[in-house]
């Protein structure tokens, strides 16, 4: 039975973005048949509970999902909260794609965007939660700041942002994403760090977990004010 609100796919992307370039989440784009597979022998799921579980998403709050790829931290939070409002956000068309054909078998709510983090598809003070898991480190330092500063204008007050990434660039899979977090400074405080400088007063890590992909560690704020 199709939903009464069927899913589409919205184009946020401004004519200088769509040159851009991004990491796909399976690392190359011929991997992304896989990658749902990979992430479910990987045991991503739990990485994906306990960020939601962290995060906290009451009935009818709006979230959104940053670097959503086919959607799974998304329908984890539909799965807790089926009453939320969730969007998800990725510049993968064909991730996107993916995420809403999975949205449609499910019989599921989900918006779905293309664009990139550092343009969050909410006014200014609209939403409730910003949610990230294992995306941050595909972005590069720029990125990420435009990403924390656009989190703080998007969330209201006392709205919360919850990111799961890796700690650091040991036993991090594939050299090239090695080389990536080693790039991204997503190890130690990092991310603490970035969500501070963009003006969150409480940034702090708040669990974290030896996962076989590597530390991962769990950061929140709240936006206060």
């Amino acid at each position: 039975m199709a939903h009464s609100n069927p899913i589409r796919i919205v184009d946020q992307r401004t004519p200088e973005d769509r040159d851009r370039s991004f990491l796909p989440g399976a690392g190359k784009s011929w991997l992304l048949p896989f990658y749902d597979a990979f992430t479910r022998l990987a045991g991503v799921r739990a990485l994906h509970r306990r960020t939601v579980e962290l995060a906290g998403v009451e009935p009818g709050q709006t979230v959104v999902d940053v670097g959503c790829g086919t959607g799974n931290l998304s329908f984890t939070v539909l799965a807790a909260q089926p009453s939320a409002r969730v969007t998800g956000l990725d510049p993968d068309a064909d991730a996107l794609r993916r995420a809403a054909r999975k949205a449609r078998r499910r019989n599921l709510s989900l918006a779905l965007v293309q664009g990139y983090a550092d343009r969050i598809p909410a006014d200014d003070a609209a939403l409730d939660h910003v949610i990230s898991a294992l995306a941050l480190h595909h972005i590069d330092d720029a990125g990420r700041i435009a990403f924390a500063r656009d989190a703080l204008r998007a969330l209201r007050p006392g709205g919360t942002i919850t990111i799961a990434d890796f700690e650091g660039v040991k036993n991090a899979g594939h050299p090239a994403r090695r080389r990536r977090l080693a790039h991204s400074g997503n190890h130690g405080n990092g991310i603490v760090t970035l969500l501070a400088d963009a003006g969150f007063g409480d940034a702090q890590e708040v669990a974290h977990a030896d996962h076989r992909i590597g530390r991962v560690t769990f950061v929140q704020a709240t936006l206060t004010g």
